[in-house]
């Protein structure tokens, strides 16, 4: 609908978009185009006076397996690169808080690294019983500073935050929504169905009312963003070519 990039489908339901992380054969990790397009996203719904919320969720069994081992070779070697990675990174971020209107995830599969963000920044979190949600940034070498960060001590506290975020716990489902990380655990093959009629509803309430209570609720998760959000992003940038990283991606790389 939007002509973002095939890797990132955006269709209208009426006053719904449906946006799809479209690379199901690589369980929806970023490709550059992806990452692009989920930095531009946001902004075209924001100028979309049709859509009323939206709904995000992955093709095939994934939501998203997160960043790809590609396009980290390549910001850790290209520093233009890695500043653009880092802009998108403020830009997805910012975007999904800014958004006028209600995100809803229907999580269909893994939602990991960059999944999970995409997941922990929406609005309402819909997730198959059989799916499971981890922020491994730091297994890899990386700060969390896109997003896990930010939101993960806004909704378990500090002490279970930093548990996550230290040891990439996988969460599965059930754990997930004891935790408050989820609102609702649905058979997979409902997933999508439950997420769009929930969006639906919400299309249905009046708009500007429902608009603005997003804006006040999403007040805190701003304050978040103005204390600790650059810092993040810049640890982050430095970690991507630290010695640690480099060595941990050629680790993975050679077992494959």
């Amino acid at each position: 609908m939007y002509d973002l990039s095939p890797d990132l489908a955006v269709t209208a339901h009426g006053p719904v978009r449906l946006i799809e992380l479209n690379r199901p054969d690589q369980l929806n990790s970023a490709s550059e185009g992806m990452h692009t397009a989920l930095a531009e996203v946001w902004d075209r719904v924001a100028a979309d006076h049709g859509a009323r919320a939206v709904v995000l969720t992955g093709r095939g069994r994934a939501f998203s397996a997160g960043g790809n081992f590609e396009v980290m070779r390549r910001v850790q070697r290209d520093e233009a690169f890695r500043h653009q990675n880092v802009v998108e990174a403020r830009r997805i971020i910012t975007g999904m808080v800014r958004c006028p209107v209600p995100v809803v995830a229907a999580v269909n599969g893994p939602a990991v690294g960059l999944g999970c963000s995409l997941a922990l920044l929406s609005d309402i979190v819909v997730m198959a019983d059989s799916a499971h949600i981890a922020d491994p940034h730091l297994q890899v070498g990386l700060v969390a500073g896109d997003g896990g960060a930010l939101v993960l001590p806004l909704i378990v506290g500090l002490a279970r935050a930093k548990e996550l975020l230290f040891l990439g716990r996988k969460v599965k489902a059930q754990d997930a929504e004891h935790l408050g990380l989820v609102n609702s655990v649905v058979p997979r093959e409902q997933v999508v169905d439950e997420a769009m009629k929930l969006a639906q509803r919400l299309a249905e309430m009046p708009a500007q009312a429902l608009r603005d209570t997003k804006r006040a609720v999403n007040l805190h998760l701003e304050r978040a963003m103005s204390a600790g959000l650059e810092a993040a992003l810049t640890a982050e940038r430095e970690s991507m070519h630290s010695p640690e990283h480099v060595a941990l991606v050629d680790k993975l790389l050679a077992k494959d």
